[in-house]
């Protein structure tokens, strides 16, 4: 791989490190916040303070003194204009203009492919973003996942990494039962008839649209939950391209589930002596992989836990080819990356194969005050009101 900047300048480094005796260290280059302070620098020099018993200041100068040595001689030369030692012992490296005039006429001549490199080596790399039930329209929250995902599949693209993008659908169980229902009651409401309307439903204006799209023809649809989490998609689906983010695959749990995959993967797991059954339950020793205690995947009624169909859609991932999986979660998710990560070892992936970033939810406030968010209640900014009102950057 061709040297870059940064890289001649932690090679002139280590070789003065040499030359004044002082042992290894991992090196970093900061950027300083302030230009006086130079384009580049490391505090290498506090770091040696301890072990060679002298001052930060003095140490660095000696390892200036080195570097100065070496670069009438070195490939550095045509980049950095001076190196000094600084403040408490800092080293700052100048780069000449004419550096900075060059890589401005490399990316005039060649455009953004000036830039390029090649970090991932064509490396397949699934990121998992957004991700949200079907159940209602995205929140502002989501769409700030949106964000984060997108621009890091463009930037994990363009340094050479193979990336796609999906989508998880979360298109069966509780939640798509319960909307099923909201519907089912709001039709029933549009009819005359007085309702109760449980608390836990989801109590949004678009329950009330759905119902209001399937009157009259209500007899016809064999499953409302499934025929409201359609609808409620393709709504998540025209947002999220007016956002200007797009998916390569829109992964369905219920199709995981019908094609047996999860049946499959519990029985690669208890082949590999990593299930076990307790209290009429099925447990995944996860805890031999780091996580504080086993975890359920088969309650002792027959039904999955959540943990379930992700053990089998990770799996599935690195069936498809991938090399890297990388999930976006909410914060909520925290708890949840371990036993992950565990079945992801399980399967014979190390525990690098699985990265998972947290992206913090977003706030909004209004008359000064936090407002409170809620799918269920059908209390939050949506993706869509951020769009009209504020627009897509």
């Amino acid at each position: 791989m061709k040297k870059n900047t940064q890289d001649y300048i932690i090679s002139a480094i280590n070789e003065a490190l040499k030359a004044i005796g002082a042992q290894d260290f991992v090196l970093y280059l900061d950027t300083p916040d302030s230009d006086s302070f130079g384009d580049y620098s490391t505090n290498i020099a506090l770091k040696l303070s301890k072990s060679m018993k002298k001052a930060p200041i003095e140490i660095a100068r000696l390892i200036v003194n080195q570097i100065e040595k070496i670069l009438p001689n070195s490939p550095l030369r045509e980049h950095v204009k001076e190196v000094k030692a600084e403040g408490a012992g800092f080293i700052n490296f100048y780069l000449r203009n004419e550096y900075f005039y060059g890589e401005l006429k490399k990316i005039l001549k060649n455009g953004k492919d000036a830039l390029r490199v090649n970090l991932g080596n064509g490396k397949k790399v699934l990121l998992e973003f957004v991700s949200a039930n079907p159940t209602g329209s995205l929140s502002v929250a989501h769409a700030r996942q949106a964000a984060v995902g997108d621009v890091l599949a463009n930037i994990m693209s363009f340094v050479g990494f193979r990336v796609k993008r999906e989508y998880y659908l979360n298109d069966e169980g509780n939640q798509i039962n319960i909307l099923g229902d909201s519907v089912r009651l709001r039709l029933s409401e549009l009819k005359g008839e007085k309702i109760e309307f449980p608390e836990n439903y989801y109590q949004g204006d678009y329950i009330y649209d759905i119902a209001r799209a399937v009157q009259g023809k209500e007899a016809k649809i064999k499953d409302l939950g499934d025929y409201a989490g359609k609808h409620i998609l393709e709504i998540i689906k025209k947002e999220l391209s007016d956002f200007g983010v797009s998916f390569d695959y829109w992964y369905s749990q219920k199709k995981l589930r019908e094609g047996g995959k999860i049946k499959k993967a519990f029985k690669l797991l208890k082949k590999k002596g990593f299930l076990y059954e307790q209290e009429g339950a099925l447990w995944f020793k996860s805890s031999l992989f780091g996580d504080d205690k086993d975890r359920v995947v088969v309650k002792s009624d027959g039904s999955f836990t959540y943990l379930a169909p992700d053990i089998a859609y990770h799996q599935d991932k690195f069936q498809r080819g991938f090399n890297w999986l990388i999930n976006l979660w909410g914060p909520d998710h925290h708890g949840y990356i371990n036993r992950l990560k565990a079945s992801v070892e399980a399967f014979g992936a190390g525990a690098d194969a699985l990265s998972v970033i947290i992206v913090q939810l977003a706030t909004i406030f209004r008359d000064g005050k936090p407002m409170q968010m809620s799918t269920r209640k059908g209390q939050y900014i949506t993706l869509r009101e951020v769009l009209d009102e504020v627009g897509r950057d």
